[in-house]
């Protein structure tokens, strides 16, 4: 410890966070800071109660402790730091205590016990002997050094708060003051006579000063300033609340023009001057704005401006409030912020809510596109949306929904990057439309559009915001792409862009749905058969390499983005299938699955994309399809009223070398239940059909069994074995009358 005051000796900072260090219990880190920090005595610690603890600030939070004396007839007010009150509730919670209970229920020595084994733990951990000597007592020395000289805080105060009864105790703290300080000091005595520089015209009057109340309450924080102005609006009188919220000291800021605290453009627009007469016309106002800091740095502040007048109603000057409002000018734009973050989601909800609902109610697949557009563009989160049905192809746009918008007019708001290949091959990918959850790939977002426009939707006809684009998938098949337009700041962000993303999912979906539908409920259908000569398939490609031929017996989905194929090949061995089948990225796997005297069949599976998957997608049931010498022969049907340039231009999009071959209507053969039934029969023979009756009903395919093979042979006088052929047998046969082609 160091030597300060004559004979005093007075802790170091760094000792006292010794002390602090060495605390190992909670109570102990307590005791410390309330002797230190506070400037209680050990018999004042053993009666503090939280009750004791008065809030006197709500913002920022500051307290006050009322302690109790000796005798208990009087209480004297010290000041409690945010950080120790908050340590002191805290400690009190978790020892369950309530307002009226004694924080430290122990007897004074015992507190003082407490503070000697720390100082002994400190002097051992910090290597300074002299720190095992240290007491309470030092503790309320190195409390009252601090607040005087460190943070120069009134003696007056430092005594009332510390209890020191005289002046005498505290004296020993204050350091000699210096020539400059002396000068200092006085000099904001001569200054209001002799600095006004004759714009006073030499008239003299009382001065009005601070109320030792308001001193004491900006002294309390660095966010509030009081100033005095001259009659012209020039620095008068400047104190230490005003020289922390600006940073200049007195002697460079007193008789500078008021002007001074202004941003420039507020200077050039005359709101300095104007604040000033409008106090003198009006008794006073308050202004709200920037002001700036000494360091050229800007705040927020409320400045409240009120004329000063002598006893003949003169006017004598201005009195100037300031308070530094920033942090509540930041919290309030921040909850703007965050308000018109959350109106933009709720309202993109609204229209994700909106575009489920027109779904459901669409029967064609224009009605889903024109209803999808009216959807979104009917709310606060879009302007506008349009839908392209996506002819890649040949670049051709056949058909545009728009709505909020004219067609013709997308041309100027749609950007033109999103054109180049790579963009579009970007939303035609079929693997990053269904591997990506969230549509970070699949969602394209152009910022910082403009265009002027020929609508009411938007005034003076200009359109400035962001646009974004969502392919319309299902599946291996991109229908289209749908684009949004919004002039909402912040747009676009993860959560929309999954949100477009699912749209556009639930709009592909709702397209391949209404497709099908439709061909189920038509009496009436259009066979058309496909020519495709494109080597992006694999059948086709394989087809042409070895010279031979795959004819496909059946197609059967695994997941949107892989199928199982069961083809037979001809002209070729499966061996050499197989392994160009090994270098294909899109073939996850085959194997042979029978050999016959006319050939092979095999078993493909295949993740990507396919004519077959692509015309299915489209709402085109695929009868049959042979791929031999590189092209690709595929014939099915679809609902007479279908849109077959939709399909080929769908189809195209997937495999640019494909075309229409043919087309024709015809009545669709409609099989009631009975003729199935008379069908099935006529495959099965009597043992078969006999078989399979009598482990039905007997209970041979339950779970669990009611019966089992050899109880249900016995039955019929056959043997087990006997009974399972005929119910392979027979089962075959139900499953490919079930399965069966129409084709054939």
């Amino acid at each position: 410890m160091s030597l300060e005051g004559g004979t005093e000796t007075v802790l170091e900072r760094r000792e006292y966070e010794s002390l602090l260090d060495a605390a190992e219990t909670y109570r102990e880190a307590l005791v410390i800071r309330l002797c230190g920090d506070v400037g209680l005595r050990p018999p004042e610690l053993t009666r503090l109660t939280i009750g004791d603890i008065e809030q006197v600030r709500i913002d920022p939070p500051r307290y006050l402790i009322r302690v109790s004396t000796d005798d208990g007839t009087r209480d004297r007010t010290a000041y409690l730091p945010t950080r120790v009150e908050r340590e002191l509730r805290r400690y009190a919670r978790s020892n369950d205590l309530s307002t009226d209970d004694r924080i430290f229920s122990v007897t004074t020595r015992r507190l003082q016990m407490l503070v000697s084994d720390v100082a002994d733990r400190a002097s051992e951990l910090a290597d300074e002997p002299g720190l095992s000597d240290a007491s309470t007592s030092d503790l309320r020395q190195y409390f009252a050094h601090t607040a005087l000289v460190e943070h120069d805080v009134n003696p007056r105060v430092v005594k009332t708060a510390g209890g020191w009864r005289s002046f005498e105790a505290l004296e020993s703290y204050l350091p000699e003051p210096t020539d400059t300080e002396i000068v200092d000091a006085f000099d904001a005595v001569e200054r209001p006579s002799g600095a006004d520089r004759g714009r006073s015209g030499g008239r003299s009057g009382p001065v009005v000063g601070d109320d030792s109340v308001i001193r004491l309450l900006l002294a309390a924080s660095d966010r509030y300033a009081l100033l005095r102005l001259d009659a012209d609006g020039y620095v008068e009188r400047w104190n230490r609340s005003a020289a922390a919220m600006f940073g200049y000291r007195a002697g460079e800021i007193v008789g500078t023009h008021v002007s001074t605290f202004y941003p420039d453009s507020a200077v050039e627009d005359g709101a300095p001057e104007r604040a000033l007469s409008r106090a003198l016309e009006e008794s006073g106002t308050e202004t709200d704005g920037w002001r700036v800091h000494e360091d050229g740095s800007q705040f927020r502040a409320t400045e409240v401006v009120s004329p000063l007048r002598d006893d003949r109603g003169d006017h004598r000057g201005f009195a100037v409030f300031v308070r530094d409002v920033t942090a509540a000018h930041e919290e309030l734009a921040a909850a703007r912020e965050q308000r018109d973050e959350l109106d933009g989601l709720y309202a993109v909800a609204n229209q994700h809510r909106a575009v489920t609902h027109a779904l459901l109610d669409s029967t064609d697949h224009e009605e889903v596109e024109t209803a999808t557009c009216g959807a979104l563009a009917d709310g606060r989160a879009y302007e506008f949306a349009w839908i392209d049905r996506a002819t890649v192809s040949d670049r051709r746009r056949e058909w545009r929904a728009s709505s909020g918008i004219d067609p013709d007019a997308v041309e100027r708001v749609s950007p033109d990057e999103w054109d180049d290949e790579e963009s579009i091959a970007a939303l035609s990918d079929a693997n990053a439309v269904s591997d990506n959850r969230y549509g970070e790939r699949t969602v394209l977002v152009a910022d910082d559009v403009t265009a002027t426009l020929k609508t009411d939707v938007f005034e003076n006809d200009a359109f400035e915001g962001a646009v974004a684009r969502i392919p319309l998938a299902y599946g291996d098949t991109v229908y289209g792409t749908l684009s949004v337009a919004t002039e909402r700041s912040a747009a676009f962000g993860d959560d929309e862009r999954a949100w477009l993303a699912t749209i556009g999912r639930q709009v592909g979906y709702a397209i391949a749905a209404i497709r099908r539908r439709n061909l189920l409920l038509s009496d009436r259908v259009t066979e058309l058969e496909v020519a495709c000569r494109d080597g992006r398939s694999f059948f086709v490609d394989v087809s042409r390499r070895l010279d031979c031929r795959f004819e496909l017996d059946s197609l059967v989905p695994i997941d949107e983005s892989t199928q199982l194929y069961y083809v037979r090949l001809e002209d070729a061995s499966p061996a050499d299938v197989f392994d160009l089948a090994d270098d294909e990225p899109g073939i996850e796997d085959c194997r042979l699955v029978e050999t016959d005297e006319d050939g092979w069949r095999i078993e493909v599976v295949v993740d990507g994309s396919c004519p077959i998957v692509t015309l299915t997608e489209y709402g085109v049931t695929v009868h049959e399809a042979v791929f031999e010498g590189g092209t690709a022969t595929i014939t099915g049907d679809c609902a007479v009223d279908a849109d077959l340039r939709t399909i080929v231009d769908g189809l195209r999009s997937a495999f640019p070398d494909s075309e229409l071959v043919g087309k024709r209507e015809t009545e669709r053969p409609v099989q009631t239940a009975r003729e199935f039934r008379e069908g099935l029969e006529d495959r099965l023979t009597d043992r078969q059909e006999a078989a399979l009756r009598a482990a039905y009903f007997g209970g041979y395919y339950d779970w669990p069994r009611e019966s089992t093979a050899e109880e249900v042979a016995d039955a019929m006088g056959v043997s087990s074995p006997t009974l399972h052929n005929h119910l392979r047998k027979g089962q075959h046969e139900l499953l490919r009358t079930f399965f069966d082609d129409p084709a054939e």
